[in-house]
């Protein structure tokens, strides 16, 4: 129900994909009326691997994070994460308010053992033709050196559990690529993953620049949730620029409309690669179970990806993968209350 398009988005998107993937069943979760009147418009309402969960509220996009938690008990939001919780899906997908997917995720399933914040984490394409991960994407504004470090290390774990790296190599985002440069966050962070880059439980690469993300010069790019949700804007807003730039002057005249003819398969290929819409579905990292952030603007085409996105987790068991591992190299934050402890 949420985005900026609701059902007239999700609907066709998850009707689209179950027909391309026959092992998928998806919980369609919403005011019911307007699903199944969706579901009607596209001749799906008895599709065998199409379900629908009734929620009676919606959190719309501008709703204040309390709202969603203490007032939305039944919002659609609430109910899918719901379903995660109990084991009845393997993972929720959400064009909704961020801020308030994020609370209600983290309320309803918390955050794995060790990990202060969940973070935001999607995937650029890179010169290399293979994904850069990169987190945190808005998630978290305000960082300190352990969560960014925190960060480091769940993003170590996705990558390895969906790219199948044994030790992923991580970037640290910075001004510079001399230890010296940035702020102090960055500098105790790099501190902190030179450490585990010497005990060998992470491989870090170092600090990186901005260019660094599509040069894939690192399988994992860590920023705060500030300069990351403004590179990823910025990157958006770059892609459709040059998309609508070169279809502007390749229509200019004929001659410029000839040369669009003769490279046109370049330029298909081309435009898929740098399409947001491939790109889109971030997973809110660190939870007790999987919640996928869709773009809340995210057509059926872009939506259809976040979905593929969440499909390919819980296929993979990159949920299970996630705990072990992060359990296991997690830095442990001693119990005051224990033996011994320190007074």
């Amino acid at each position: 129900m949420g985005g900026d398009h609701g059902p007239s988005v999700t609907i066709p998107a998850a009707i689209s994909f179950v027909e391309r993937e026959p092992e998928a069943e998806l919980i369609l979760v919403g005011l019911e009326d307007a699903v199944r009147a969706e579901l009607k418009k596209h001749k799906a309402e008895q599709h065998p691997r199409l379900s629908v969960v009734h929620a009676s509220e919606v959190v719309t996009m501008d709703d204040p994070i309390e709202v969603a938690l203490r007032r939305k008990k039944d919002s659609s939001m609430r109910v899918a994460v719901e379903l995660v919780k109990q084991g009845k899906a393997q993972a929720c997908v959400s064009a909704g308010n961020t801020g308030a997917l994020m609370a209600v995720s983290r309320y309803v399933l918390k955050t794995m053992a060790g990990v202060d914040r969940p973070a935001i984490c999607m995937t650029m394409p890179n010169q290399k033709g293979g994904p850069t991960y990169m987190l945190d994407l808005g998630a978290n504004v305000d960082c300190e050196p352990h969560h960014l470090h925190q960060f480091a290390i769940m993003g170590s774990v996705l990558v390895s559990a969906m790219e199948g790296i044994e030790r992923p190599s991580i970037g640290l985002l910075n001004v510079g690529t001399e230890e010296i440069k940035g702020n102090e966050v960055v500098k105790a962070t790099a501190r902190l993953l030179r450490e585990d880059d010497a005990r060998g439980v992470l491989n870090f690469y170092g600090n990186v620049e901005g260019n660094d993300i599509f040069k894939g010069t690192t399988d994992i790019v860590v920023c705060d949730g500030f300069v990351g949700n403004v590179t990823l804007k910025a990157v958006e807003g770059l892609g459709r620029f040059v998309k609508n730039a070169l279809t502007t002057e390749f229509r200019r005249n004929p001659l410029t409309m000839l040369g669009a003819l003769i490279g046109r398969g370049a330029l298909k290929n081309f435009g898929n690669l740098v399409n947001p819409s491939r790109y889109n579905g971030g997973t809110l990292l660190g939870l007790r179970g999987l919640v996928f952030k869709s773009h809340g603007g995210a057509d059926a085409y872009s939506y259809g990806w976040a979905i593929k996105r969440s499909f390919d987790a819980a296929k993979y068991n990159v949920q299970e993968q996630l705990s072990a591992r992060i359990a296991e190299l997690m830095p442990r934050t001693p119990d005051p209350d224990a033996p011994g402890s320190p007074t």
